[in-house]
């Protein structure tokens, strides 16, 4: 005869056995990351800031759409996570997530859901001014413009973006002509001073010769490294014959870009050509 106690606890271990194989079989899910949605933005109140954060795990949602409007367009908001910045004193911020290990970007709104208003977006980086006490909504978004993956390592830093350079030129009185070539030189010096990426001088020269015009074209690089350092184009005709000598109408213009803001100097001078020996 069967002991019922024993079919009982037999009974109980297969029932048990069999749900633990069921619970073993279902894969264990990372949790979304705690500012997934706007409602969980992480606060930023003060600069600099830098953060990092595994965003694989994150969703969009139907405030991604709202923050994603005509004017900026980006191709998807996938694995987005927000954070609100609010400065006590105006500014000029910049949202860097260039050193993420996937292709980033953000956007940037003020106001609640349902009435946002765009203030600006980018891939890499972006920067906009900032109005003291109000809370501007920083969504960082995975655009696929790697065309891999959903987000990955965040590396996120809001700094107060650096002034345009200080930039100044001039150009000397005389320059000089090639007769062989019928180039142009002119010359000058330059001063340009702050947080640089390029820089460089333009000259357009511009002689009536005879009846005729001559047109000509020169650049050089800039090296911004806070010193007055003289510079020569020779503007190679492309327009008319050969410059001669005479007076020439220049105009210059130096250029100098930071990581945000760029600056120029615009110059117009009369030169006199002179033959170069």
């Amino acid at each position: 005869m069967h002991n019922p106690r024993r079919l009982l606890i037999q009974g109980g271990a297969a029932v048990l056995a069999a749900a633990m194989t069921l619970v073993a079989a279902v894969p264990a899910y990372a949790a979304a990351p705690a500012n997934d949605t706007i409602a969980g933005a992480v606060a930023i109140g003060a600069l600099p800031f830098s953060t990092t954060l595994d965003t694989t795990e994150a969703t969009t949602e139907k405030s991604d759409a709202e923050a994603n409007p005509a004017d900026c367009g980006a191709p998807s908001t996938d694995a987005s996570v927000w954070y609100d910045l609010t400065l006590p004193a105006d500014d000029i911020a910049l949202v860097d997530v260039s050193a993420s290990n996937y292709g980033a970007g953000v956007l940037v709104v003020n106001g609640d859901p349902g009435f946002f208003k765009f203030v600006t977006c980018g891939p890499g980086a972006v920067a906009f001014d900032v109005t003291a006490g109000t809370t501007y909504h920083l969504m960082i978004i995975d655009d696929q413009q790697d065309g891999t993956g959903n987000g990955g390592d965040l590396h996120l830093s809001v700094t107060t973006a650096p002034p345009p350079p200080d930039l100044s030129v001039t150009v000397d009185p005389t320059g000089s002509f090639d007769k062989a070539t019928g180039a142009a030189i002119i010359h000058g010096t330059a001063t340009c001073t702050g947080q640089v990426d390029f820089g460089g001088i333009l000259a357009d020269v511009i002689q009536k010769v005879g009846r005729g015009v001559v047109y000509g074209f020169g650049e050089t690089e800039l090296a911004c490294d806070g010193t007055t350092e003289s510079w020569s184009i020779t503007a190679i005709p492309s327009l008319g014959t050969k410059f001669a000598g005479g007076k020439t109408a220049t105009v210059s213009l130096a250029y100098a870009c930071g990581p945000v803001f760029c600056n120029e100097s615009y110059q117009e001078y009369t030169v006199q050509l002179k033959h170069n020996g």
